[in-house]
């Protein structure tokens, strides 16, 4: 359980909000408070990668995600052929 104090103005802004969206003002609370923890997460993990590049072992198959395009395997084994009317 958590509990703080929250100025008028935002208050009626969380209660608007939480009718529009259908929600309680709790579970629109529990969201952004998770959203915001997500953010600071990864702007740390931004920091962690500048500080610690990838080694070159860890690096080593970043080369495969440049495979390109798959081959067309339509003609294969003569799929082409198939008769789509049935």
């Amino acid at each position: 359980m958590l509990s703080f104090r929250v100025d008028e103005d935002d208050v009626a802004a969380i209660q608007r909000w939480a009718t529009e969206l259908g929600i309680d003002r709790s579970a629109l609370l529990r969201d952004a408070v998770r959203l915001h923890l997500n953010r600071l997460a990864s702007e740390h993990d931004a920091r962690r990668w500048e500080e610690l590049p990838l080694t070159d072992g860890e690096s080593a198959l970043a080369a495969l995600a440049d495979w390109g395009p798959a081959e067309d395997w339509a003609d294969w084994g003569g799929a082409g052929d198939v008769d789509s009317s049935r």
